[in-house]
């Protein structure tokens, strides 16, 4: 089937739908599409506990929040770029309440700042643990009530349509037809998020394997920094427990780090203690567990919060450990560092636009410069928001610009349905095993070099399996 729009939205997190909510608003007339790979709530925005970070009070200001990310991305950040986004963030802040989401108040009435960890003052707006959560609800119920944005879900984008450098627009398979759709656009979208499924251990859902930037990059766009992949440091550590992230508002709120002797380890890596940046505190446990021979280590919030304070401040955490039998107001959490956030990805301006013309990266696939080599906590909601809102203001102002051009149907070759789906399994068993001890936490040249001989092996095989 053949398809045609002005605007094509690869993905349904915080930033592809606040960029159709944006461009429908400025330009209702104009044609949106869309598509997700999976369900419209599948994303890791969906999944993002923490909250949103914003100079809110009086006692906070721009510069605090800019140096505290300058300071996080360890020299490697775009100071521009920061300065531009975060001093965006109050209204991006006002746009999400105007649009309906609860952010959590105090006793006072005023909105209840959370502190983590490599923040200088509290300025974290949530909706307790499950800020993620709501804000996907707010987004998804008004995408749906705008007229010009038509929806697909299960739709997986398999390649872009690119020729010198120009993208035309998309091949995107209809997972429930099995059929190949060719999408025309005049501006294509990517808003896939990172590649946390290409490691064992991950707080990202299965829909975040990579997909956008890979796409991007056969395309001919530039992408960096991919080797800054942040490692969350508190992960749930249980067989069951898929992807299930501890918030690091917990250890803002006093929670502390024990090895199973019971030790508070972590002062002995940093005087921030359990508040200092992600990739101090990943490291530590890293440190700790290769020492110990341990699987993982404890995070103790109940001998120092109260048991209503746990249940009001983490209602989706203690509901969630309650499945796996540990009750977060009495036992401490297991946890272990997990890939959590690609720090890198597409090379693209804070308006999305990249080195591919009709082509835009927004969100945690694009590499602007704001984060550097580590992530400050709670800033990447804050940017898929910012480039979101900046690249729907230039699509609007660039639409007059933009043709489209018939591209050719999507040619199968001599595919056929796979008999073998086992090998193709146990090939991303091995790369996940491959990333996650040699491409990890810690690498070294020896690692580095193992996981590349791997790696090309698992490519040859998969590409014989494919002819």
């Amino acid at each position: 089937m053949k398809l045609k729009t002005d605007f094509l939205i690869i993905g349904s997190g915080i930033s592809g739908l606040f960029l159709a909510i944006n461009i429908s608003n400025l330009i209702p007339d104009r044609k949106i599409l869309l598509i997700t790979k999976e369900r419209l709530h599948d994303s890791s925005t969906f999944h993002a506990q923490g909250g949103i970070a914003c100079a809110w009070n009086s006692s906070d200001n721009f510069k605090k929040h800019i140096r505290d990310t300058l300071v996080a991305g360890d020299g490697l950040c775009n100071e521009n770029i920061v300065s531009k986004i975060i001093t965006q963030a109050p209204e991006r802040l006002q746009d999400l309440i105007d649009l309906g989401v609860e952010f959590t108040r105090n006793g006072n009435g005023e909105y209840d700042l959370g502190q983590e960890g490599g923040h200088s003052e509290r300025r974290i707006l949530h909706v307790n643990d499950q800020t993620g959560q709501s804000v996907e609800k707010v987004l998804i119920n008004h995408v749906k009530a705008l007229k010009n944005i038509e929806i697909k879900k299960f739709w997986c984008a398999v390649n872009l349509y690119a020729k010198n450098f120009k993208c035309y627009g998309a091949y995107v398979l209809d997972q429930e037809s099995e059929e190949i759709h060719t999408i025309t656009a005049k501006a294509t979208v990517l808003a896939t998020g990172g590649a946390g499924k290409i490691y064992l251990y991950t707080t990202n859902p299965d829909v975040a394997s990579g997909d956008g930037i890979a796409m991007a990059y056969r395309a001919g766009a530039t992408i960096s920094n991919m080797e800054f992949y942040q490692f969350h440091p508190t992960c749930l550590y249980h067989p069951y427990a898929k992807s299930f992230l501890i918030t690091e508002a917990m250890r803002g709120e006093g929670a502390i780090l024990r090895n199973l002797n019971g030790e508070n380890f972590i002062e002995k890596y940093h005087p921030l203690k359990e508040l200092a940046p992600r990739d101090v505190v990943s490291r530590a446990i890293d440190a700790e567990l290769k020492k110990s021979g341990d699987d993982y280590v404890l995070l103790d919030i109940a001998s120092y919060k109260d048991p209503g304070f746990i249940r009001s401040h983490f209602p989706g955490i203690y509901e969630n450990c309650l499945k796996f039998n540990i009750n977060i107001t009495k036992d401490p959490i297991p946890v272990v560092p997990a890939a959590h956030y690609c720090c890198g990805g597409v090379v693209a301006g804070i308006n999305g636009t990249t080195d591919v013309k009709n082509l835009y990266v927004i969100g945690e696939s694009a590499c602007t410069g704001l984060h550097g080599a580590n992530r400050l906590a709670s800033n990447s909601l804050l940017e898929g928001l910012v480039t979101a809102y900046e690249c729907a203001h230039y699509l609007v102002e660039e639409i007059p610009e933009l043709k489209t051009k018939a591209i050719p149907e999507w040619e199968p070759g001599n595919a056929v349905p796979s008999t073998e789906a086992v090998i193709i399994s146990q090939n991303w068993d091995e790369i996940r095993m491959a990333m996650q001890n040699f491409v990890g936490i810690v690498r070294s040249d020896m690692r580095l070099k193992r996981a590349l001989k791997r790696l090309n092996i698992y490519s040859e095989e998969i590409d014989d399996y494919y002819r």
